[in-house]
């Protein structure tokens, strides 16, 4: 057997030129074989496909079609976030331009730990995390593999600048990454403050924040994972000053409202954070990860800092190489910042906000579909871009069996909230190419499938 190609080098590019055709054969027929939203049949009947499209994982003789036997196995067993009726998750469709820049980055492989693995890669981080900080009103952010390591950064800066004993003040209505994170640095467990309509509330959070001792980090939500709710961000950072607790929001899905001069002001109060987490791969359309950490004092950043003489000896740094081990808690990592930077070029502030406000419109759009219908009641009217809803009269385990039903199916992909004390259909919309009628289809499928 000859050696196989590299995808990088002089005749990395020829050698990818046969292998993107088959690949991109492969996503076509994959998805025409799918048929919709996702495979039909439920977890065993996607299994037993994908075992005998693989065969034999590691056979003693190499298969020279298991790039096209597997690419379409798994593009037919796939969900498709790009289907309009695909809309259970903060799962985005990503930009093919952004794609595209993905596949150089993979290509080119550089590892962000040293500047003599990654050159360009570092000038370019550095550049454009300046930037996407100072559009949260922060001053630098690091790149992380989305919300749960951003969130987990956050507290362990939090606990660094604090001396050791931080303690996290959270909202009911908090993400799970949050309590796990001050689990995983060995904090005390947090207080959690209530959330009664799916924000954290302050007039608890003031009381929380009057007995509790110092130093305490108040982790707030702008777009929550369930109903995409924004808590009340100027009056918390208030809170937070007056009480000298420190301020982290969770952005991961919201943050992306910044890009959107209709929707901006849905975050006023984020810059007085002393760090926000967002996520690129929700509303910015990138292919996972694409995870930041924005935070208003850099030199916090320090608590990152480790020595390995391989990496970023000192006389290297004295000499003016950049010592990229501070800058992340993970030692070797790929270049998540090529695909934003050629975003962000491409479309420009504009174009993204416009993307921002179609899915915003659409969420809007079908909430409007929900309350007029008279088979269903709406949870109440978006903030961003999710919609709770659910079959009037409906029991919890109806509306836990029509999710499942459809997804047994391979009809559409609802996702599921609980509040009020009650279970909810959730419809989270981050396709900007999804049309009005599309939305009156999806309703109509789940009205199909309600109990009588």
């Amino acid at each position: 057997m000859s050696t196989p190609p590299l995808a990088s080098g002089p005749q990395g590019p020829d050698a990818l030129r046969t292998l993107l055709d088959t690949v991109l054969d492969a996503l076509r027929e994959g998805g025409r074989a799918r048929g919709g939203p996702l495979p039909a049949g439920g977890p065993a009947a996607v299994a037993e496909r994908v075992a005998d499209a693989v065969g034999d994982v590691l056979p003693d003789d190499g298969d020279p079609d298991a790039l096209r036997t597997l690419v379409t196995a798994l593009a037919a067993g796939a969900a498709d976030p790009a289907d309009p009726l695909c809309a259970a998750h903060l799962h985005c469709p990503p930009l093919a331009v952004a794609t595209a820049a993905d596949l150089a980055a993979s290509v080119l492989n550089p590892s962000l730990d040293s500047w003599d693995q990654a050159p360009s890669a570092a000038a370019l981080e550095a550049l454009v995390t300046r930037t996407l900080a100072r559009t949260v009103g922060l001053s630098d952010a690091l790149v992380t593999t989305g919300g749960t390591e951003s969130n987990q950064l956050a507290l362990l800066l939090a606990r660094e600048a604090s001396g050791g004993g931080v303690r996290l003040v959270c909202g009911a209505n908090a993400h799970h990454s949050l309590p796990r994170a001050a689990w995983l640095l060995g904090l005390p467990d947090p207080v959690v403050v209530p959330a009664p309509n799916g924000t954290l509330d302050p007039a608890a959070l003031h009381d929380a924040l009057t007995r509790l001792p110092r130093p305490l980090l108040v982790a707030a939500t702008a777009g929550t994972t369930d109903a995409g709710l924004i808590d009340p961000l100027p009056e918390i950072a208030g809170l937070c000053a007056a009480h000298g607790a420190r301020l982290h929001v969770d952005a991961a899905y919201g943050g992306g409202l910044a890009f959107s001069d209709r929707h901006r002001e849905k975050l006023a109060g984020l810059e007085r954070a002393h760090s926000v987490t967002l996520d690129l791969h929700k509303l910015g359309w990138q292919p996972a990860a694409a995870g930041l950490l924005a935070v208003a004092r850099p030199a916090e950043f320090g608590a990152l800092h480790q020595r390995a003489d391989y990496l970023n000896a000192d006389d290297d740094t004295e000499a003016g190489y950049p010592d990229l081990l501070g800058r992340s808690l993970r030692t070797t990592r790929r270049p998540d910042i090529l695909k934003i930077a050629v975003t962000l070029r491409t479309l420009g502030r504009t174009g993204l906000g416009a993307l921002v406000d179609q899915v915003c419109a659409r969420a809007r759009e079908f909430a409007a579909l929900v309350r007029e219908h008279p088979g269903f009641e709406l949870w109440d009217r978006p903030d961003i871009s999710t919609v709770l809803f659910r079959p009037t009269g409906a029991t919890d385990d109806d509306v836990a069996g029509v999710r499942r039903g459809l997804l047994h199916e391979g009809r559409a992909v609802l996702g599921r909230a609980r509040l009020d004390g009650r279970l909810w259909l959730k419809v989270t919309l981050l396709n900007p190419h999804t049309r009005p009628d599309e939305l009156a289809v999806l309703l109509k499928l789940v009205e199909g499938t309600t109990p009588r």
